[in-house]
């Protein structure tokens, strides 16, 4: 049934198909099909404009008109259909942009202990998931539900070693800079993934460097925004690769 109510409209000739909007609907109602963006059904769409600030062209808007009913029992019906693989991720569909879509490679499984290893070792990559950067990743990833975190500021992946071996193995990736990237769209986002995830713990991996301090403040302030309490690593890495500090 069609009601009145609000919804997000977009403009075909602002949006340049770039996908930055498809993670920041929790719902999954936004698809890159034809190298623009597209609502996958109205009924998917809360009219709430989450993705508003993710538009970098301006081409969403909130809109009042006749549309269907926002259901919430069909988003989470076809939220488990992608999980499941029934369903193309959203950011997947139509040849939108690659790096929003969802793969799935392996469970995360065993521990995650800091062991250092020699340097050189060969390894396969641990990586259990994709997208691995922070703002690509939506709070409905299936990855993500009771998860172990490993949250990543960017240069630690270059500069340890053997993280593959030693800190990727049973936890989930996310990365990012503290320093570059929207803070606040980092809080707005961990927020959202703590509030829906159920996540078990999180492993903060920062540099040494005083920019790299701002990623465990984030996780601070998103979980006193979301009302949780998870249990939280930080690792501090040196610019040598070396373990700095652990606790």
């Amino acid at each position: 049934m069609k009601i009145k109510r609000k919804i997000i409209e977009i403009d075909e000739e602002l949006c340049d198909g770039c996908g930055q909007c498809v993670p920041s609907c929790a719902e999954g109602a936004l698809q890159i099909i034809d190298g623009k963006a597209r609502m996958v059904a109205e009924k998917y769409c809360d009219g709430l404009g989450a993705c508003l600030g993710d538009c970098p062209t301006g081409a969403l808007k909130i809109v009042e008109r006749e549309a269907e009913e926002f259901d919430e029992e069909a988003v989470e019906e076809y939220l488990k259909e992608i999980e499941s693989g029934q369903a193309a991720p959203a950011a997947a569909a139509g040849g939108g942009c690659p790096s929003s879509a969802i793969h799935i490679f392996s469970s995360p499984a065993g521990g995650g202990a800091v062991t250092p290893q020699p340097t050189g070792t060969d390894t396969a990559s641990a990586l259990s998931h994709w997208p691995i950067q922070i703002r690509l990743i939506p709070p409905h990833a299936p990855f993500l539900k009771g998860a172990d975190l490993l949250l990543l500021a960017d240069c630690t992946a270059v500069s340890y070693p053997a993280i593959h071996q030693d800190l990727i193995p049973g936890r989930v990736v996310m990365m990012g800079c503290p320093k570059f990237d929207d803070v606040e769209d980092y809080v707005a986002r961990f927020t959202a993934i703590f509030q829906q995830a159920g996540i078990k713990s999180i492993t903060n991996v920062i540099m040494e460097v005083p920019c790299c301090s701002a990623l465990p403040m984030i996780v601070k302030k998103a979980q006193e925004a979301a009302g949780t309490d998870i249990p939280v690593r930080d690792i501090v890495i040196g610019t040598r690769g070396q373990i700095l500090s652990d606790k």
